[in-house]
């Protein structure tokens, strides 16, 4: 790009920032370095230079978004503290979210139980021994009422990890939301949902996937109708990382998962200017700092590129990548666990300078158990002292021009796009080559269906942990310096006290509710799944009557029945 097409860009984003000026979206703060130097908003190419290639990087606020979604930065909004928690009980929980509030956090993120994430009930006989051990068990309506007690979900933003049974999980919500006087319209917040990473890495799936993607298809109708405010679908690539992948494999997964909803969403009728801003992503921050700021930056210009020149997106914010961020729960480690402050705070500092819009930093004891109190006010602290303390939030993309993040950043774009090749090619020798969702779907499904991603990701670890076990890699406190006066760590145990509590619960429960609504509202809820029409309103209702999560997913198994992944040769 030559030099005076880069001062242009420079003035339009000088016109820009000084309009969110103008409106009260430029934080009242100092914006000075320790030591009293001023910072400038934005920086750039010194004037009368050409950079080849600067229309790739730009200016922030502007297409394709390499910089950052607004031209003002954090300058305008700090990203949101978002801190995953759910453990034991509904009330267990409320006690840990109101800490989380009370010290600072100013959103929710909800883990569940594995039951839950199963669509099983406490009682369920699969489910003994699992409730509230690694999140937080809902069986009903009243849990959630429980679950958010004291706080207003009509103010507060939440976001719930969970896909299988995500849609009954969310209507108990808006159900909760509706018992504390607020309409669904009223509600901010984002649902997983993403049930192509269950398929690939995660393995929490409830029915097959066509099922599933009839499931988020008519969420997405009714989101996009009702809850203007509300994101239905965040597609994670932290579970495909987690799982092993490399960088480039994490972004081009889950990129190529959120084509795949945006052809849903096209296919059911849906503009793609009003229900592309309602996707978010959900990416994992790993150790390798400047690799990790690189693939959040090719994340947004992949994701503009594609929306507009593939799908029609005429309006910058269906171009626009949102998403939010978790520090590695892989990268932690069990022996010399206080090192895992220092890894946490690494990849959390990634996030942030990637531009990340949310952030949850991991505990240093996730490793061991669910996080303690002290645990999780240290890793909430952490993301306080990169905000308030270290100058980041001062500058918008303050890392845009280095010759090794564009370089870096470069190189996992053109990673990402021959893996997106390679999806493709998948669909179009498949049978479903033809799938009326869209191509990059019929794509998804073969390479499920033949196990190709979970192959892939399964050779990026294998290579990884070769690199490790023959010291070209190290892992501090595993490989390398295993000397240590560490204290072993108090974790927090969850008894089993809180299963047989929840389990009566839910037994009063099924008596005290009017069992002829339940039956009716489940009944209705088996026809409804026969036809053509959005589910949602039926589970709403059947949510409203107080049926259980394992009664209404349960409902639906008898229709859909259940998955089962093929065997590999």
């Amino acid at each position: 790009m030559d030099a005076e097409d880069i001062a242009a860009g420079r003035v339009r984003w000088a016109e820009r920032y000084e309009q969110a000026r103008a409106r009260g979206r430029v934080r009242d703060a100092d914006f000075t370095t320790l030591s009293g130097l001023d910072t400038e908003p934005v920086y750039g190419p010194p004037p009368g230079v050409d950079i080849p290639g600067f229309e790739r990087i730009g200016w922030p606020g502007e297409f394709p978004f390499t910089r950052g979604l607004h031209a003002t930065g954090y300058r305008g909004k700090t990203w949101t503290i978002r801190q995953f928690a759910g453990f034991g009980n509904a009330e267990q929980t409320n006690e840990r979210y109101q800490m989380i509030l009370a010290g600072g956090g100013d959103g929710l993120s909800v883990a569940f139980d594995m039951p839950t994430l199963m669509g099983r009930d406490s009682d369920d006989p699969m489910s003994f021994g699992e409730v509230g051990h690694c999140g937080v068990a809902i069986d009903s309506a009243v849990d959630m009422d429980i679950l958010f007690r004291g706080i207003p979900l009509g103010e507060t933003t939440a976001s719930m990890t969970i896909s299988g049974p995500a849609v009954p999980i969310f209507c108990m919500y808006v159900v909760a939301a509706e018992r504390q006087g607020y309409a669904p319209a009223d509600l901010d917040g984002t649902l997983q949902t993403d049930i192509y990473k269950e398929y690939i890495a995660q393995k929490e799936w409830i029915f097959p996937p066509e099922p599933h993607l009839r499931l988020i298809g008519d969420l997405m109708e009714y989101v996009d109708a009702e809850m203007p405010r509300y994101k239905p679908l965040s597609v994670s690539g932290y579970h495909i990382r987690e799982a092993g992948s490399t960088a480039a494999q994490e972004l081009a997964f889950t990129l190529a998962d959120g084509f795949a909803y945006v052809e849903l969403g096209k296919s059911r009728g849906l503009e793609v200017n009003s229900f592309a801003p309602g996707l978010s992503f959900f990416f994992d921050a790993h150790i390798d700092f400047f690799e990790e700021i690189a693939k959040f930056r090719a994340a947004r210009r992949i994701w503009a590129r594609w929306l507009r020149d593939v799908y029609g997106a005429t309006d910058d914010r269906a171009m626009w990548l949102r998403f939010h961020t978790q520090t590695a729960g892989v990268s932690l480690t069990a022996p010399q666990p206080t090192n895992n402050v220092v890894r946490t705070a690494i990849e959390a500092l990634a996030g942030v300078l990637g531009g990340t819009n949310s952030l949850h930093t991991n505990a240093l004891d996730e490793v061991l158990a669910l996080p303690s109190a002290r645990a999780a006010e240290i890793a909430l602290r952490t993301q306080q002292v990169l905000m308030a303390e270290t100058g980041v939030a001062n500058v918008a993309d303050p890392l845009g021009g280095s010759w090794y993040v564009e370089a870096l950043t470069d190189r996992i774009e053109a990673e990402a796009e021959q893996i997106f090749a390679k999806i493709i090619a998948l669909g179009e020798r498949g049978t479903d080559a033809q799938h009326p969702i869209g191509p990059v779907t019929a794509g998804i499904l073969r390479g499920i269906e033949e196990g190709w991603f979970t192959s892939e990701i399964a050779d990026a670890s294998f290579t990884f942990h070769q690199a490790l076990e023959s010291g070209r890699k190290h892992q501090v406190g595993v490989t390398a310096y295993t000397d240590s006066v560490d204290d072993p760590l108090e974790i927090l145990r969850i008894s089993h006290d809180v299963e047989r509590q929840q389990v009566a619960a839910l037994a009063r429960r099924r008596l005290d509710r009017r069992a002829e609504r339940v039956e009716v509202a489940l009944m209705d809820l088996r026809h409804a799944a026969d036809t053509s029409d959005n589910l949602v309103p039926y589970i709403m209702r059947a949510a409203r009557a107080e049926a259980t999560l394992g009664e209404i997913c349960g409902t639906l198994r008898q229709v859909w029945g259940e998955y089962r992944e093929h065997a590999q040769i």
